[in-house]
């Protein structure tokens, strides 16, 4: 008698089970290239080059144009440098990104209002609709940003003006930290920070140097705006006249040290008119880039010095001081 077909199904079944079990763990097999610790998107591009914002004021403190690449000399640790690139446009040839950090700590009780005034002013003065780049944070015990870089006004008045409460300490060199490190050093263009605070440090993990560290190896430079002290009485809680304090001059030292300025002033018209400063400052500036004669990365501290030729001794120089000497990743 001829067996019915039906006899094999089991057989059949069997064997389709058997196959996929050998292609399932074909393909459960490992790799063969060995795991790594090492992030695939870590990549470290040491700084082959130093790029120096250059501000040119006359006696009078008028912002001086028209030098050329032959009026500087460049100096670093007393060794001359020779210059690579030099342009006097900076204003036209890169975007700024900015920094706003506004101080929300129980010290600048009474000041809040100016200070968002302060905040909104600079900002509007400054940036340049689809060229330029704002960011908006405020420091206290935490450090908080408000509005990531955009060239929407309408979003940074919102942020600036959103904020309503104060924290309870001031981590001011902290903040400065953060935002270099993770926000400027990546950023396609000028890097610029501006600091509204009454200068009051009570809270950082880090410290002055710390802060001027960062910021000049991120090739930031620092603004500062003092709340503290001023000409007038016209701010709540701004003392008339007292200037030039151990917190005045850790801003000025902040500011010098990375190329910038330090204000000190009550009253709105006056800090209009920094404001408007650091504006044209900014637009007026000489950008040189070098390499260093010296090019190991051995930590140590490089003393930049920028000179003009003899026939421009009259004229002052401003530019960050120097910079330490690290292995970094910082967009060119």
């Amino acid at each position: 008698m001829r067996q019915s077909p039906f006899h094999l199904l089991p057989r059949l079944l069997l064997l389709i089970l058997a196959c996929a079990g050998v292609c399932q763990a074909q393909q459960a097999k490992p790799s063969p290239t060995p795991p790594t610790d090492q992030e695939p998107d870590t990549i470290e591009i040491p700084i082959r080059r130093v790029r120096l914002p250059i501000t040119v004021m006359d006696k009078k403190g008028q912002l001086v144009a028209g030098l050329t690449r032959n009026d500087f000399f460049v100096f670093e640790d007393k060794v001359p440098q020779l210059i690579e690139t030099f342009s006097d446009d900076q204003g036209e040839a890169l975007p700024l990104y900015v920094a706003v950090l506004m101080d929300t700590s129980p010290s600048t009780l009474g000041k809040l209002k100016f200070q968002q005034e302060s905040a909104m002013n600079f900002i509007q003065t400054v940036v340049r609709p689809r060229k330029d780049r704002v960011l908006f944070a405020t420091f206290d015990h935490e450090v908080n940003l408000r509005q990531d870089f955009t060239d929407k006004l309408d979003l940074l008045d919102r942020a600036v003006q959103g904020v309503k409460k104060l924290g309870e300490k001031t981590a001011l060199y902290d903040a400065i930290w953060q935002f270099c490190d993770e926000k400027l050093r990546s950023a396609a263009g000028r890097r610029v920070l501006v600091v509204i605070t009454d200068g009051e440090d009570t809270y950082s993990r880090a410290d002055i140097r710390d802060a001027i560290d960062i910021a000049q190896r991120t090739e930031t430079t620092i603004y500062a705006i003092s709340t503290k002290g001023g000409f007038t009485s016209t701010v709540p809680g701004v003392e008339s006249g007292q200037v030039k304090d151990t917190k005045d001059r850790a801003l000025t030292t902040l500011a010098e040290e990375t190329g910038g300025v330090a204000f000190f002033s009550g009253d709105m018209l006056t800090l209009e008119r920094s404001f408007t400063k650091i504006a044209k400052e900014l637009r007026a500036q000489y950008l040189i880039t070098y390499k260093p004669v010296n090019d190991r990365y051995d930590g140590s501290f490089r003393k930049v010095e920028v000179k003009l030729t003899e026939g421009r001794k009259d004229l002052k120089v401003r530019t960050k001081r120097g910079y330490k000497a690290i292995a970094d990743s910082v967009r060119p």
